[in-house]
């Protein structure tokens, strides 16, 4: 596209202002800095920048001797869902586990210490928690994400998780308005449709946001789904039904609405990037989610020209774009503020696995001994969605292998037969005690199928499930966790040792 802002005059610097990209590298590269100059005020932290919290510390630090009152977002739900523990794994369990729990003040304990950590780090906007109602149990995309099924459950944990995050400085961003837990399609891939009644939408989507709000969530994101209840024609995040006259008019929403990934094929795929971001704005969205993929210098300038144009060729209202800039802005005096003010309380470091063991439900068939020779981990690896993302280690292998010394491990995909997969399990245990790790059983046929074959020869198997807890629990023991986090695992093994 041909660059048409030429310095950084009131209009180009609102475009920027909106636009939160990320970047390639872990250190701040030239064009960010340059940009920051000419009015962008956010950018956004993903997997491939984070290696230390030392060296988030040092990144954060370079972008802000170019803007003090840079907003600086990551997508760090906690759980499956980790940024700053992309490469080994939570510390904190994620929201399934806390819902499992229900214990308000655990929850708000958990946010407050993750907030605490990403503080720490510089890092200042927390694009979660997962307000999503989880009524589709086979949903690809939600999962362990939600804090449950049940609306009422997902309320408290939602609000609880928003006040213990803020406490600390760090802006909540509540998602995936207006609710993403009734799909069967994953948005990085397509249009989700969710096909209820507006009755059903307002009795269980919407109370979560609503808590929310009224826990003061300084942000809420959008998601990519269409809900013809609500409008038939255009996707939450390009809706002004939606993000205008139902969470802004309806709901008295007043902070900063921040769309999901615009890369996203969801709206990518069927709008065009650029087009997509005029739609965004032009619908009621204040800041721009880009770069999980598209991460250069070149998609930004493209943004911004978008944007520039859309205001001078009157497709998008220069005032509406100016609104949406001012409450980025005012997000980072807020933020900036908050950050002097500091936490209230206590670090609290083991939260995360006291959450965690808390978390658990074993179940039992019969006597099990505690165990103390070592053990065969057989982890049944299910394609990850792009949320969750590939890097991060998951399952108690790590841990069995520190308490039971000489346990062995093996990895079992999709691609083999149920037969063919308990076979080399068999295989592989030479004798030894079996742990089957799954995760979300219930999606997975061949996951089951393997499981059947495996404990008709070896009933005294342990099964440990790491997703969904839907299909029937079974095996000598059987462990849910509700989560896949690191310390989900620790507990995990924790239970396996003691039989």
């Amino acid at each position: 596209m041909t660059t048409l802002a030429t310095g950084p005059d009131t209009l180009t610097r609102d475009a920027l202002a909106v636009l939160q990209p990320g970047f390639d590298g872990t250190t701040a590269p030239d064009w960010v800095r340059r940009r920051l100059g000419e009015g962008l005020a956010s950018v956004a932290l993903f997997g491939r920048n984070v290696v230390t919290e030392e060296q988030v510390t040092a990144l954060t630090g370079q972008l802000r001797a170019e803007r003090d009152d840079l907003l600086v977002a990551i997508d760090e739900e906690s759980g499956d869902v980790t940024r700053l523990d992309v490469r080994t794994g939570s510390s904190f369990p994620g929201n399934h586990a806390l819902g499992a729990v229900d214990d308000p003040d655990l929850t708000r304990a958990v946010s407050r210490e993750l907030g605490r950590r990403l503080a720490a780090c510089g890092v200042n906007f927390d694009w979660a928690p997962s307000a999503d109602v989880n009524a589709n149990a086979d949903n690809p995309v939600i999962g362990v994400r939600s804090f449950g099924a049940s609306t009422g459950l997902v309320a408290r944990h939602t609000a609880a998780w928003v006040e213990g995050l803020q406490s600390t400085g760090v802006a909540a961003c509540t998602k995936h308005f207006p609710g993403h837990g009734d799909t069967n399609v994953d948005s990085h891939h397509a249009v989700p449709r969710i096909d209820v009644d507006a009755e059903t939408l307002y009795a269980r989507e919407l109370p979560p946001f609503r808590a929310a709000i009224a826990a003061g969530t300084r942000a809420i994101m959008s998601a990519h789904i269409l809900v013809p209840a609500l409008d038939p024609d255009r996707p939450g995040t390009l809706s002004s039904r939606i993000l205008t006259d139902l969470l802004r008019d309806e709901l008295g929403y007043r902070g900063l609405i921040v769309t999901d990934g615009m890369e996203m094929r969801a709206i990518s795929g069927t709008y065009g990037l650029e087009h997509g971001v005029v739609l965004a704005i032009a619908a009621g969205a204040d800041a721009i989610c880009v770069g999980g993929g598209l991460c250069d210098e070149g998609t930004v300038l493209g943004l911004r020209d978008a944007l520039v144009a859309a205001v001078r060729s009157g497709e998008l209202p220069e005032e509406r774009l100016a609104d949406a800039a001012a409450r980025v802005r005012d997000l980072a005096r807020w933020t900036a503020e908050a950050r002097t003010a500091g936490p209230a309380t206590a670090p609290d470091p083991a939260i995360g696995l006291i959450a965690a063991r808390r978390a658990l439900r074993v179940t039992r068939t019969g006597a099990v001994a505690p165990l103390d020779t070592p053990v065969h981990v057989a982890q049944f690896e299910p394609a990850r969605n792009i949320a969750v993302g590939d890097q991060t280690p998951w399952g108690p292998a790590t841990e069995l292998r520190r308490l039971l010394p000489g346990s062995t491990t093996g990895t079992i995909t999709g691609s083999r037969t149920g037969d063919d997969a308990a076979a080399q399990v068999l295989a592989a245990a030479d004798g030894r005690r079996i742990v089957a790790v799954v995760r979300d059983e219930h999606r997975h046929p061949w996951m089951g199928a393997a499981l059947d074959t495996l404990l008709a020869a070896r009933p005294d198997t342990i099964v440990v499930e790491m997703g969904l807890p839907q299909a029937a629990p079974r095996g000598a023991l059987h462990i849910a966790t509700y989560g896949a986090a690191r310390v989900c695992g620790v507990a995990a093994a924790e239970a396996v040792v003691a039989g």
